[in-house]
């Protein structure tokens, strides 16, 4: 049974939203300020410059191949099995170890003494809210998003209208290459969430016109929002100050003198990492889902609720694995390894991408991109990047015993 089509530009535009304008804005400026220091708008460019590559890419794909599943389902077309399966792979472990570190941001700004309980509640939500319908789930996204872009507008407009602010402190100058890379790297992160629109391939009407617009109007939205919530926190805090906050967004506007809207920023930041939750558990569910069909996951994981008609028992089983991590793990090192992994996924994107056409100017995106992709994930943290290189080995190795043991 196939997923049920409901879903136009302007829902798919908001899931890609829900997912890219989320807690991302809250919490990647600073370690990024820290890796870039002056140079943070550098790596910010850098990183649209990347994240553009991989939307064109993963656009025209997901035009050709409306399927859930996204570059799994690319890359399995383009390249053959092993690349769809570890791009499969590399999505699904990277993004439920984020779908934690979400769930675990609303319970440290929501119960900072009760972390875990929240985030788990919140992940037994969460998931009961996509069992419902991808329909309901949009709808819910909707609210957020609009939730979220409120409070960024309020941070920027007492930044820019405060009297601390100062152009002078967004100059740029004296950054490392090395810096300036990492934090691209880390701001990709953040950038990541037009993926979601491509793995919701089977459940969007008429999708051969449906995502390739709502791709780069997603990523052109966020991009903007990024731009300006920089600039107005930078012009306050500094680079130096953006790198030592701890919730940069609620010390800006303290440092503004409107220290009353920083419960809000609170608020705003937990709403956004709700939003993001949302969407990354339907993604890592339909990528989950389409892997599943393939039988490179067990096969009863395939199962398409007769009524809602959703991915039931794989959302569960996420959605379960989610709970436990939030209950057990602090999994903030492990976005390091996120970011890793949504490299790796994008990179063998832009590499099924490169094959669809031999003329030489189709293919500079795709070559923009995959340069990209590898030049940010190894610029990560070196314990990122190791963690990355083993999990990844590890589902390369489990690939290949699965194969052994079928020819058998």
């Amino acid at each position: 049974m196939g997923l049920r089509r409901t879903l136009g530009v302007g829902d798919a535009v908001v899931i890609g939203l829900g997912s890219m304008v989320g807690a991302g804005i809250f919490a990647a400026l600073a370690p990024a300020a820290r890796a870039a220091g002056s140079g943070l708008l550098y790596g910010l460019a850098v990183a649209a410059v990347v994240a553009y590559c991989n939307a064109t890419s993963s656009a025209r794909l997901a035009a050709l191949y409306p399927a859930s599943g996204g570059t799994y389902v690319y890359g399995r077309e383009r390249l053959g099995a092993f690349w769809g399966y570890l791009a499969g792979w590399s999505f699904v472990v990277g993004k439920t170890a984020s779908c934690a570190a979400m769930a675990l941001t609303v319970g440290a700004y929501v119960r900072p003494g009760q972390t875990h309980a929240v985030a788990v509640a919140v992940v037994v939500t969460v998931t009961a809210v996509n069992y419902g319908g991808v329909r309901k789930s949009a709808l819910l996204t909707r609210v957020i998003v609009a939730v979220v872009l409120a409070v960024l507008a309020s941070v920027v407009v007492v930044c820019l209208g405060s009297g601390t602010a100062d152009a002078s402190r967004l100059a740029v100058g004296g950054a490392s290459v090395t810096g300036v890379l990492q934090a691209a790297g880390l701001l990709f992160f953040a950038f990541a969430g037009y993926a979601r629109i491509a793995t919701l391939g089977e459940e969007v009407r008429d999708p051969a016109r449906t995502i390739p617009r709502a791709i780069p109007l997603a990523l052109g939205i966020a991009l903007v929002v990024y731009v300006v919530v920089a600039v107005g926190v930078l012009s306050v805090l500094g680079a130096e100050g953006l790198g030592r906050a701890v919730a940069p967004l609620a010390d800006a506007v303290r440092a503004a003198g409107v220290p009353g809207l920083a419960p809000v920023v609170r608020v705003g930041a937990a709403v956004a990492a709700l939003g993001s939750l949302l969407a990354l558990l339907l993604g890592v569910s339909r990528t989950t889902l389409a892997m599943a069909r393939d039988r490179h996951l067990p096969s009863a994981l395939a199962a398409v609720h007769p009524r809602f008609q959703v991915p039931h028992r794989a959302e569960m089983v996420v959605g379960t694995v989610v709970a436990a991590l939030a209950a057990t793990v602090d999994v903030r090192g492990a976005i390091g390894f996120s970011s890793f992994g949504v490299l790796a996924y994008y990179a063998i994107a832009n590499a099924s991408a490169w094959t669809l056409s031999p003329a030489p100017v189709s293919r500079v995106v795709p070559a923009v991109g995959l340069l990209g992709c590898g030049a940010l994930a190894f610029a990560l943290p070196g314990v990122s990047v190791s963690v990355g290189v083993v999990v990844l080995g590890v589902g390369v190795v489990a690939y290949h015993v699965r194969r052994w043991g079928a020819a058998r």
